[in-house]
């Protein structure tokens, strides 16, 4: 174990019980503060060590057993959470079997000596060197609760604004911590409980230690912050220092370097190709990952890049009688994952090493010992400082020189002592207690507080509904009275629009511009206009002022109607029928088999009055003559084409002999 030059970032606390018993009244401890370059040395009772940690705050309180601080696991629990943020308990003699100090400060080249004084020294210094583990009763997650500061008393209509305040106070500053949280870059989860006006209670889980949370307990007015580490199932070991293995590494130099690291067991651990780390980076890497006992390369001679990487290991070098083959590489790896050619290499290197020293490997662990290390054993021997048996023989001696079994044997106590120790547990249990109900009866206030609260909110909402549903029926009321209103002038407007509609119309047919129509009106006949000859212009007309037997209808757009839409026409029996535009044959021929006249609009005199238009009655008789004589023309020529066909036809039944 190299010596440290510097100090160390933070003290150390070694601690040995001195005399007594943390089972009996006033234990004693040999007390060693070490920070790297300076001893001080003290004895110390329990309550002045527990001072000193809580005013000087060590990175580690170092012991070979945890119990001496604690009597039993409940107690050691109280004992961890008592601690400050920054402060560690470190059992340096290993976990849940711990081995002697003396055998750990042996293998650590640690100066080691019987004396409590001497062994709370060498436990400091071995955590200082990272020896150890951590003990630990709490997980890395941390409850940050904030919470009412005070009563909200009992509630009732005098404390609503009280309440309300104190509520709003405990949101605003969980408000305030969940920003802090967010600006500390801390992963957490929130769970809140709203209350009247605010919050009662804000929850933060925080996936980091309490001293890496910028925020402390404390209490002011109406809110209260407390912190508290999550509780873990038991107590557990966590070591000082990452293990590292003793592993095989293969390397492919060049451009693209790539390492493997492989187990002493032939287990694929890692695998890394990279074209921008330097060879440092890269040795850094395979520290992090274990202890290479052999360093391989694929090919023959070893790249010298390779003999740098084993040089700096001091490990055994590896390499083939000849260059390996690409497709028993390929075939060595198949098994394993791989991205590249590279690694490809670097792994059939480091496996192909494997296999040259497997049997060598399986003889070493048949006769080494439980206690001891199977990789140190393998990289003694292929260092070659002996045989198998040779290595095994000295580092069991090294392990048996000054070690010597110690315990601390508590005295035998008193009868007075037991009397006492039994009454001070039995007060602690009922102080628990104590607490336990104090804690009950808080909760039970708060439960009838809020339950007080929920019925006074539950009055006034029902107070509100009632007003509510009272206004609701007067609107109702008075909703349908007017309605009732509207139907009645509904009704008076539709009675009058109907009269007005038809003074419009006997306006339209009294009131002509005609200059040249004599003073008394007469002569004249009203035009009913259609715009398109559709069936929609159709329908609007019909609506607008109604179609009747015997009207003179005007289609403003006689083009492009079927037979259904003249049929449609047809159906209101019109006196004639005055178009703008030609009409189809289709519909021509309807109007005309249905004796419906059909004339130009040119040939008549309209004035058109908004929808209504009137007209000569001399010029619509003249179009109705007009198309009489049509008519009788076009029968005359129907007929002719009519016998004409027919001879055609006999003539051509003729011609075929049928007669």
């Amino acid at each position: 174990m190299s010596a440290r030059t510097t100090a160390l970032d933070a003290v150390i606390f070694g601690v040995d019980i001195q005399s007594g018993d943390v089972r009996g009244d006033a234990p004693s401890y040999a007390l060693v503060v070490f920070d790297g370059e300076s001893v001080e040395r003290d004895v110390v009772t329990y309550r002045k060590l527990r001072r000193r940690i809580d005013a000087e705050t060590p990175a580690i309180v170092a012991t070979d057993n945890m119990y001496e601080l604690a009597e039993d696991k409940d107690d050691l629990v109280r004992f961890l959470g008592s601690l400050p943020d920054e402060t560690r308990l470190v059992q340096v003699t290993g976990d849940e079997q711990p081995e002697p100090l003396s055998r750990v400060a042996s293998r650590y080249g640690v100066p080691y000596g019987k004396d409590p004084m001497q062994e709370a020294e060498a436990a400091a210094r071995l955590a200082a060197g990272n020896v150890g583990y951590e003990v630990s009763a709490f997980t890395d997650t941390t409850q940050v609760k904030v919470s009412r500061g005070r009563s909200t008393g009992k509630g009732g209509w005098s404390q609503d604004r009280y309440t309300r305040r104190i509520h709003g106070n405990v949101k605003k500053r969980a408000r305030e911590v969940e920003s802090t949280l967010t600006e500390a870059a801390l992963d957490y989860e929130m769970d809140v409980t709203e209350k009247y006006g605010g919050y009662s209670s804000a929850v933060f889980s925080v996936d980091a230690h309490p001293a890496d949370i910028p925020l402390s307990r404390n209490r002011s007015g109406d809110t209260r912050i407390e912190i508290e580490r999550e509780r873990r199932d038991g107590i557990e070991f966590e070591p000082l220092a990452k293990r590292r293995d003793h592993v095989i590494v293969g390397v492919d130099p060049g451009t693209t370097t790539a390492v493997a690291i492989v187990g002493l067991d032939g287990q694929v651990l890692d695998v890394l190709s990279t074209r921008t780390a330097d060879m440092a980076a890269v040795i850094e890497w395979v520290v992090e990952r274990g202890r290479p006992v052999i360093v391989a390369a694929d090919v023959t001679p070893m790249p010298n890049t390779v003999q740098r990487v084993r040089t700096s290991f001091d490990a055994v070098g590896w390499e083939p009688t000849s260059d390996l083959p690409v497709d028993e590489k390929q075939h060595r790896t198949r098994e394993t994952g791989y991205d590249n050619d590279h690694e490809r290499d670097a792994l059939a290197a480091a496996l192909f090493a494997y296999d040259d020293h497997e049997d060598q490997f399986d003889r070493i662990a048949r006769k080494t010992p439980p206690q001891l290390d199977f990789g140190t054993v393998t990289a003694k021997v292929l260092a070659g400082e002996g045989n198998v048996e040779a290595v095994i023989d000295d580092l069991t001696e090294s392990e048996d020189e000054g070690e010597e079994e110690h315990e601390h044997d508590p005295r035998e106590l008193t009868p007075e002592e037991k009397r006492i120790r039994n009454l001070e547990r039995q007060v602690e249990r009922l102080d628990e207690h104590v607490d336990s109900l104090e804690s009950t009866i808080e909760e039970k206030d708060e439960r009838i507080e809020d339950l007080e609260q929920e019925l006074s909110e539950a009055r006034r909402e029902e107070r509100r509904e009632a007003r509510e549903r009272r206004t609701v029926t007067r609107l109702e009321r008075r909703n349908r009275a007017l309605e009732r209103e509207l139907d009645e002038k509904d009704e008076e407007i539709e009675a009058l629009e109907g009269k007005l509609k038809r003074l419009k119309e006997l306006w339209k047919l009294d009131h002509s511009n005609f200059a040249d129509v004599s003073e008394k009106k007469k002569g004249l006949v009203p035009v009913k206009p259609v715009d398109k000859f559709t069936k929609d212009a159709i329908d609007a007309a019909h609506e607008s002022y109604g179609l009747a037997k015997g009207d003179v209808v005007y289609l403003r757009d006689a083009s492009g109607a079927g037979p259904s839409t003249a049929e449609k026409l047809v159906a209101h029996e019109p006196r004639v029928v005055i178009k703008d535009g030609g009409l189809s044959e289709a519909a021509d021929q309807i109007l005309f088999e249905h004796r419906i006249p059909v004339g130009p609009a040119d040939d008549v005199a309209m004035q058109e009055v908004d929808e209504l238009a009137v007209a000569r009655e001399d010029d619509v008789k003249a179009v109705i003559a007009d198309w009489k004589d049509r008519a009788e023309e076009r029968k005359k020529s129907q007929k002719n084409e009519m016998v004409d066909q027919i001879i055609s036809e006999h003539r051509a039944e003729r011609g075929t002999g049928r007669f």
